[in-house]
């Protein structure tokens, strides 16, 4: 593979003839925001050693963003792998492309704390795409039938609830996606919040941030039927994937607090997400502190109504 600069673009003059790999890549970075490069390997398929020269080819043509923060990184030493963000010109060249809405984000220029947080979020997210499980079906957002019905490229998964006389929360989910079994039910629809354990588990009130006030928000979208009236979905849970066993605990004991709906919410770390074979079957702890796992919330097993305490 040529040398060529890696964080600032080569001048190369002749144009870049896009492939149908070109197209899968900037598809594959345009629904994660940030990949690292295995991960669009394993995404794209094929020879790793092609995805690597497409991926610097699409980088010093302007497709594809490097993000200047993990420059830190490699003083750190060691072999690690880039980051790449989509930028405004591949936007353009995919929406030319793709045969479904697509909404994309320029990576522009970001801060390291973020790149981190949105890492994590990709991490789960491709675990969970490339598994493989002949039983349960993985959908992306845009493949869910809210998306399709409303037919706008504008995130639709962004809503406030009413908590309390007075106290209104907003909520955006890191990530939404779809599990489907072999039956026509329809699909299980999941909300994935990616907790790097900075944010504080509670405070002592409401009116500042804390992942409390976070789980008491989508209790009262569950209490509430918002998931219902607003997205047309009879049942939802939120999957939260943080830094390690010890604030899985505390986070679980946290949503032990809430008056209902504690089996909405899944909890686990990454590392130990990772390590297993199929992450739809992984061990996770549900807000009862009971053993539970993503492929039991499909058809009878989802909860909903009472099962959901």
């Amino acid at each position: 593979m040529t040398r060529l600069p890696r964080f600032h673009r080569a001048d190369i003059q002749t144009a870049l003839a896009f492939t149908s790999r070109d197209v899968a890549i900037l598809r594959a970075v345009a629904r994660h925001h940030f990949l690292r490069s295995s991960q669009i390997a394993a995404l794209v398929g094929g020879s790793r050693q092609q995805v690597l020269r497409r991926l610097q080819l699409l980088y010093h043509h302007g497709h594809l963003e490097r993000p200047r923060c993990q420059i830190d990184y490699y003083h750190q030493g060691g072999s690690r792998e880039l980051v790449y963000g989509l930028t405004a010109q591949g936007g353009n060249q995919l929406a030319q492309t793709a045969d479904f809405p697509i909404r994309w984000t320029a990576s522009g220029e970001v801060k390291r704390l973020y790149l981190e947080h949105a890492l994590l979020v990709s991490d789960v997210a491709v675990a969970l795409e490339s598994a493989k499980n002949e039983t349960v079906r993985f959908l992306h957002e845009h493949q869910l039938p809210a998306t399709r019905r409303q037919g706008q490229i504008r995130p639709p998964f962004v809503w406030g609830v009413d908590v309390s006389p007075g106290l209104h929360i907003g909520l955006h989910p890191d990530k939404v996606f779809g599990l489907q079994n072999e039956s026509d039910e329809p699909p299980a629809l999941f909300f994935l919040e990616a907790d790097r354990g900075t944010m504080p588990v509670t405070r002592a009130g409401l009116q500042q941030s804390s992942f409390y006030r976070k789980l008491l928000a989508y209790q009262s979208t569950w209490t509430q039927g918002v998931h219902k009236s607003r997205f047309g979905f009879p049942r939802f849970r939120v999957l939260t994937v943080t830094s390690s066993p010890e604030r899985v605990a505390h986070l679980v004991e946290a949503c032990q607090r809430l008056e209902r709906g504690h089996r909405l919410f899944l909890f686990t770390d990454l590392g130990s997400f990772l390590q297993h074979p199929d992450p739809f079957t992984a061990s996770l702890l549900n807000g009862k502190g009971e053993v539970d796992s993503l492929a039991e919330s499909l058809g009878n097993r989802s909860p909903s109504g009472k099962d959901a305490r």
